[in-house]
């Protein structure tokens, strides 16, 4: 539990996602979709939960004087543990591959329910701390996802209007 938690702090695992996210993009049109809502989606989802953890900030299970009995696994934070970004991050991404993929994307929301489990085994984030990342990280996915649908339309629109005026 503790790599599902603090993997993406490895040189490594970077890179292999990098690699996987630079394969669909060149791969075509629905991973192009997924991989590129991902790479928009997360920064998006990571942005609210830090919003919310400097507006409402609210203790993290591993820095509570009452839970003397916590198994610490991976160290205290200083910051506030308000929504998780790990688990927003990774249901983003995971959603925007569920959207463009359809059951291609169930690998990824594995992915993300298992850090997201990791983040509540390892004693750093509550359940609904866990929770408010989701929200947070469904709702930077869905809308990345609509507007790359609405601006792709537009776009479609657009060389289609031009293609019927130069056919004239």
């Amino acid at each position: 539990m503790r790599f599902f938690s603090e993997g993406l702090q490895e040189w490594w695992v970077k890179l292999i996602l990098l690699i996987c996210l630079g394969a669909m993009i060149a791969a075509g049109k629905d991973t192009r979709k997924g991989a590129v809502c991902a790479l928009l989606s997360w920064p998006i989802a990571d942005l609210l939960t830090n919003i919310l953890k400097k507006t409402i900030p609210l203790p993290r299970p591993c820095n509570d004087p009452g839970l003397d009995e916590l198994i610490l696994r991976i160290g205290k934070s200083e910051s506030a543990g308000t929504a998780s970004a790990h688990s927003a991050n990774m249901l983003a991404v995971a959603i925007c591959m569920l959207i463009a993929l359809r059951w291609g994307g169930i690998p990824w929301l594995i992915l993300a329910i298992l850090v997201a489990l990791s983040r509540i085994y390892n004693g750093v984030h509550y359940p609904y701390q866990v929770i408010l990342g989701w929200i947070c990280g469904a709702f930077a996915a869905v809308l990345i996802c609509m507007l790359y649908d609405f601006f792709g339309k537009r776009r479609a629109a657009k060389r289609e209007a031009i293609e019927t005026k130069s056919s004239d």
